[in-house]
């Protein structure tokens, strides 16, 4: 009896030294902790150190279509990118470029690296970044991750050898949110916004979890990039049906002429022209 009395102690030190092994382990192996996360944020870089919006522009939109649109991710808080790596942003990128560069409205999709959007920060920043690239409007992907590490039940077991290797004691939560946001260059107007998010759940054993863990992560970001993607779609046909009621944004169309004259009435001006010419045409 004393000896059982004499034993729980340890068996309580075990089990608590084992209870959060994973994020233990997690950041020795992996330089995390139980609890990880990379961000973005549209306000923070639009506007730096607290900056002030600036006056309202009563201006109203023009958009000269075709477009040629900019499109890139808001640059991480403090440049910790680890887990969204350039070439991996640089694919999802071209993914969302090919859903919508076909559009009859669009001449072209420029995907622009957020090494470019690091260097200086602001609406002014913005605006030398489009006209470098001769953008008319661009779009800027901000996110926000979270990924928690934890252990089941069965990670008490990772205390042999064995069970480290083959036990799946270890769950990965991560939870990503984007949000894209596209904005007139020469007003600085937001014209629409589409978000995009995904909750996904894992589990590993000890010694595969970093790996895992980072898998984790990119399906999620890819996931939350997906249905962005189908929100924008959607969006897109709202804000074409909006403008048309509202008239807050004017559209002119650069296959015309420059000029914004309707469909409609160009047959009415072919015939005008025709009986113009038709006396020349007789002589």
């Amino acid at each position: 009896m004393m000896s059982n009395v004499l034993r729980l102690p340890g068996v309580l030190l075990l089990t608590v030294t084992l209870a959060g092994c994973t994020g233990y382990w997690q950041s020795i192996i992996d330089g995390g902790g139980a609890r990880q996360g990379v961000s973005s944020s549209l306000v923070d870089y639009l506007y730096p150190d607290g900056g002030e919006p600036p006056p309202y522009d009563e201006r109203v939109p023009t958009l000269k279509v075709p477009l040629r649109v900019g499109l890139a991710f808001v640059p991480s808080r403090g440049g910790q990118d680890d887990n969204v790596p350039e070439a991996f942003k640089a694919r999802l990128l071209e993914r969302v470029r090919a859903g919508f560069v076909a559009e009859e409205y669009i001449s072209d999709i420029v995907v622009v690296t957020d090494t470019y959007l690091r260097g200086r920060r602001g609406f002014t920043g913005l605006e030398q970044v489009a006209r470098l690239y001769a953008l008319d409007v661009i779009a800027l992907i901000s996110y926000d991750q979270v990924a928690m590490v934890d252990d089941r039940t069965s990670s008490l077991l990772y205390w042999t050898i064995v069970g480290a290797y083959l036990i799946e004691g270890s769950k990965n939560d991560v939870s990503t949110f984007v949000d894209t946001a596209v904005f007139d260059v020469n007003t600085r107007k937001l014209l629409l916004r589409a978000p995009g998010i995904n909750e996904l759940s894992t589990t590993s054993t000890l010694v595969r979890n970093p790996e895992r863990l980072r898998e984790a992560r990119q399906a999620s970001f890819d996931a939350a990039m997906t249905d962005m993607n189908s929100n924008l779609a959607s969006e897109l046909k709202r804000f074409e049906a909006r403008i048309k009621e509202d008239k807050s944004v004017l559209i002119s169309d650069s296959r015309r002429g420059g000029g914004s004259l309707p469909l409609w009435l160009l047959p009415l001006f072919a015939l005008a022209w025709f009986r113009a010419r038709a006396p020349r045409l007789r002589s």
